[in-house]
């Protein structure tokens, strides 16, 4: 279940606490929500609010309270080198606020994500929709889960391959020409635009059939919904086909990847060229 080494033996006795943390932290993301906020810009020229330090600081005590001897990566701290990296046996993987430009644009479609990484692997992912407050969460062996305010807990499962129309989710936030090429080999689809780590949760829950990344992500962005979709039935690839891995380097990029709902379908035999997507945005 975890890594040799990692103080936690059961990944799926954290997830009440975790929903909660996620939860308090969707709370201070919307209490700055419903003022006039303002922007800043961090050196890639990603847009920065006070809610995505809000949350980060509020996951980074709950965390610290939750499990003292086990370490934080969040998009919003500073990085460690990977000399000090390559030592964890597991550590928490956090996004506080996934999706700041659908912030900014108000479209409510922003996350906050928290995942447990231990060998290489997310084995534990909590993803909470603030607006509307919905919340998907999943361990490894205790299945995918998603529950709306006032619901009941229902599992996620990921659908077989339709024969017909194929369901993809997309960035509202990014589209490239390496996307539209894909759409054009794919021929009879239906594009569901969809921003922050929703669209893994649009696989997850069976009503998309791929999400397809042809462009830089970083390790943050996809860790806590790869174990939903993974537990829903699905798989997150490289475009070789191989499972995405955390911590193996020292750059904190992802390369192109697949989610996709249907692991038996051959969907690499609609990837462009190789070469062709490598380095764009979607």
């Amino acid at each position: 279940m975890s890594a040799e080494g990692c103080p936690i033996t059961d990944p799926g006795a954290l997830l009440d606490p975790l929903r909660e943390l996620a939860r308090e932290a969707g709370r201070r993301i919307l209490e700055v929500y419903a003022t006039d906020f303002g922007v800043e810009h961090k050196a890639d020229d990603s847009p920065l609010t006070a809610a995505d330090m809000a949350a980060h600081h509020t996951i980074l005590d709950g965390l610290a309270r939750l499990t003292p001897q086990v370490p934080v990566l969040s998009e919003e701290s500073a990085q460690q080198p990977f000399a000090e990296r390559a030592a964890w046996p597991c550590y928490w993987l956090v996004d506080p606020l996934d999706g700041t430009r659908e912030f900014v644009k108000r479209n409510g479609e922003f996350t906050v994500n928290i995942a447990l990484i231990a060998g290489h692997e997310s084995v534990l992912g909590v993803v909470h929709a603030p607006v509307g407050g919905a919340s998907y969460w999943a361990a490894r062996g205790h299945g995918a889960w998603r529950q709306s305010p006032g619901g009941r807990p229902e599992r996620l499962h990921t659908r077989p391959r339709p024969a017909g129309r194929i369901t993809i989710a997309g960035s509202r936030s990014h589209r490239s020409p390496s996307l539209e090429r894909l759409l054009e080999r794919i021929g009879d689809y239906e594009l569901i635009g969809m921003g922050s780590s929703l669209k893994f949760c649009l696989v997850a829950e069976g009503r998309a059939d791929l999400y397809p990344r042809l462009g830089p992500t970083s390790e943050w962005d996809t860790a806590a919904a790869h174990c939903i979709v993974d537990e829903a039935g699905g798989r997150i690839t490289d475009l070789a086909l191989r499972p995405l891995r955390y911590n193996t380097k020292e750059s904190l990029l992802n390369p192109c990847f697949l989610a996709v709902g249907d692991p038996g379908h051959d969907w690499a035999r609609y990837l462009p060229p190789e070469g062709d997507s490598r380095g764009q945005s979607t």
